[in-house]
C-alpha cells in the first residue's frame, strides 16, 4: 500500500502496513458494525482485527472480537490500562462506542500519536456530553433549537432533561407551575430545561467529517420503534433541510470523524428543524446508514490512512429491523461456544 497512517513513521520490517487494530471501546453490543469494519478492511487490502475494552469478558462482540477486561471511565487507572492494553496487543485504532469513552479517546491520542482516534476537538467534543453547554452552542452557531423558559420567555409545558444524562433516562414532563417551583431550587442546575414539542418527529442523522473537516455524509433517518433508548426499526430519508442545517452545524463544531445529530420538529411538519443534541460518535442505528451506502466504516480507515474519503452517495427509504440474537458462552472459561 502506498499511503500510510498520517501523524505514524513505519521502518520497513518493524509493522505490517495491511494490518490494522481496532480497539473499540465500549462496543459490547456493536457486532453488526464491527463485521462492517472488518468487510470494510477486507475490500481495501486490510486485515482489520478488532479488541473491545468491556468491564466483562462474556458480552456479545466476543464474537468477533478479543475482549480485554478493562478499568470503569472514571477510575484514575484507566490510561495507565489503556496504554499497556494498546502496547500488548499493538492498537493502531481507537474507537469509542459510548460517550464516557469519546472524550478520553481524543485525550489519550493527543498525549500518544502512535495511535489514532477519528474524532478531535476534546474541549468542544466535552461540551456536547452537556446539554446546558450544548445548547448555547447550537444558538452561537445559529441553529434552531426547542425554546427555553429562562432564555427565550417561553411559558407552557416544559421537559426537563438531565444536563449530563444519556439514553433518555432521568427525564421529567412538567407542567410550567411544576417548573417554576423546581426552577427555584438548587437541584435547576443539573437540568437543561426545554419547550415540550408534542406530538413531533424525530430524526437521526449519521454524519462523518474527514480530518481536513470535509463533511462526507449527513444521512437522516427515522427512529420508527425503539428499545432501551435505541432504534429497533429505523429507515433512512431524504430531507434537503436537515442535511443542510447539519452542514452547517458541522461546519462550525470543528468536530471531526463520526457524529450523531438529533433533530426534532412538530408532527405536522410546520415550524423549525430544531436540534437536540450531538454524540461525537457512532449512534447505534448507524448500521442503517452503511446499509444505504454511507460506508462508515470505509471512511474511518481511509481517515487512518491519510486518505480523504469521497462524499457519500446513499439511497433514502432504506430500512432495518433489528432483532434479538444469542451469543453463547462457556460461564467457567468466558469463552463463546461456537455451533
Amino acid at each position: 500500500m502506498e499511503s500510510t497512517p498520517a501523524n505514524k513513521t513505519f521502518e520497513p520490517g518493524f509493522c505490517d502496513l495491511r494490518k490494522v487494530n481496532i480497539l473499540m471501546l465500549g462496543g459490547a453490543k456493536r457486532v453488526s458494525m464491527g463485521r462492517m469494519l472488518i468487510e470494510a478492511g477486507r475490500r481495501m487490502g486490510l486485515d482489520v482485527c478488532l479488541f473491545s475494552y468491556e468491564l466483562q469478558k462474556m458480552v456479545p462482540v466476543a464474537e468477533i472480537a478479543t475482549v480485554v477486561e478493562g478499568k470503569k471511565w472514571k477510575d484514575p487507572a484507566l490510561f495507565e490500562h489503556l496504554e499497556s492494553t494498546i502496547k500488548d496487543y499493538g492498537i493502531n485504532i481507537l474507537l469509542p462506542f459510548v460517550d464516557p469513552a469519546v472524550e478520553i479517546a481524543i485525550r489519550f491520542c493527543e498525549e500518544h500519536p502512535q495511535v489514532w482516534t477519528p474524532g478531535s476537538n476534546a474541549e468542544m467534543t466535552g461540551k456536547m456530553f452537556d446539554k446546558v453547554k450544548s445548547d448555547s452552542v447550537f444558538r452561537s452557531l445559529g441553529a434552531k433549537v426547542p425554546l427555553s423558559p429562562a432564555r427565550d420567555g417561553y411559558v407552557g409545558e416544559v421537559i426537563a432533561k438531565p444536563r449530563c444524562g444519556s439514553a433518555s433516562q432521568g427525564i421529567l414532563y412538567l407542567g410550567y407551575e411544576e417548573y417554576k417551583k423546581l426552577a427555584e431550587t438548587a437541584e435547576a442546575s443539573e437540568y437543561l430545561f426545554q419547550q415540550y414539542i408534542s406530538p413531533r418527529t424525530e430524526y437521526t442523522v449519521d454524519c462523518y467529517v474527514a480530518r481536513n473537516g470535509e463533511v462526507i455524509c449527513a444521512v437522516p433517518r427515522v427512529r420508527l420503534e425503539t428499545q432501551g433508548g435505541e432504534a429497533s426499526v429505523t429507515q433512512t430519508v431524504e430531507n434537503r433541510e436537515i442535511e443542510e442545517s447539519a452542514a452547517r452545524l458541522l461546519n462550525g463544531l470543528k468536530m471531526t470523524g463520526p457524529i450523531t445529530i438529533q433533530y426534532l420538529q412538530k408532527k405536522d411538519g410546520c415550524g423549525p428543524m430544531m436540534v437536540m443534541e450531538i454524540n461525537p460518535r457512532l449512534g447505534g442505528g448507524a448500521v442503517c446508514s452503511v446499509h444505504a451506502g454511507a460506508n462508515l466504516p470505509e471512511y474511518i480507515l481511509k481517515d487512518y490512512l491519510g486518505q480523504t474519503p469521497g462524499k457519500a452517495v446513499w439511497r433514502p427509504g432504506v430500512r432495518i429491523c433489528r432483532y434479538m440474537q444469542e451469543v453463547v458462552f462457556d460461564g467457567l472459561t468466558g469463552f463463546p461456544l461456537y455451533q
